[in-house]
Order: C-alpha cells, then structure tokens, then sequence
C-alpha cells in the first residue's frame, strides 16, 4: 500500500507565502504524474497544479504566476510553493500521486490545511 503525506499546512497573512510538501512510499520507477489538489469551505475540490513523469508543470489559472510546483530528484517527492496567497486560497490542500506498477492506481494523501487571513 502507497503512502503519501503532505505536510507544510498553516495560517499566513494575505500577500505572504507557504511551500507544501509531498512525499510518496512507492518505488521511484512505479511513480507517474503528481499533483496537487485543494476543497476550501463549500467547494468542490478541484486541481492546483500537477508535475508529469517527464516533469511538465500544469497549473490552475487562478494561480498561475503564484505558485510554483516542483518535483525532487528522486521523483516521490513534490512541492508547491505559494507566494502571494489570498484568502480564496483558504483550502485542505491534497497531494496526489499516480502510480503505473504493478497497475494504475492513484494514491491520495489525507491533506494539508492552509488558511490565508484577510
């Protein structure tokens, strides 16, 4: 069973910043695409930003030019650094991991809660 865990979660004034983190317990080689994901209070959740096998950024556009994904050399672990946060960024932030052995299956963690005061 993989694991993953996101830590790095905690209130920040608007205009100020937060790096995430996310580690995965699966073999580097089994390890596909992540990402992460966030639900803020009455929402649905939905994508953030994701890192491909081949190490491709995607990124929401509401936050685009903010935040920064990036992937570690050993490629089960993920970052996101958040700069100029807002309080619509207020949200559980989850870290996705895909994994393609011995079959495709995706692997959530159990979140990050990230608060932005006004």
């Amino acid at each position: 069973q993989v694991q993953v865990a996101e830590s790095g979660g905690g209130l920040v004034q608007a205009g100020g910043s937060l790096r995430l983190s996310c580690a995965a317990s699966a073999p580097t080689f089994a390890i596909d695409a992540m990402g992460w994901y966030r639900q803020g209070p009455g929402r649905e959740r939905e994508l953030v930003a994701s890192v491909s096998k081949s190490d491709l950024p995607l990124y929401a556009d509401s936050v685009k030019g903010r935040f920064t994904i990036s992937r570690d050399k050993n490629k089960s672990t993920i970052y996101l650094q958040m700069n100029s946060l807002k309080p619509e960024d207020t949200a559980v932030y989850y870290c996705k991991t895909d994994v393609n052995w011995p079959i495709f299956t995706d692997y959530w963690g159990k979140g990050t809660l990230v608060t932005v005061s006004s």
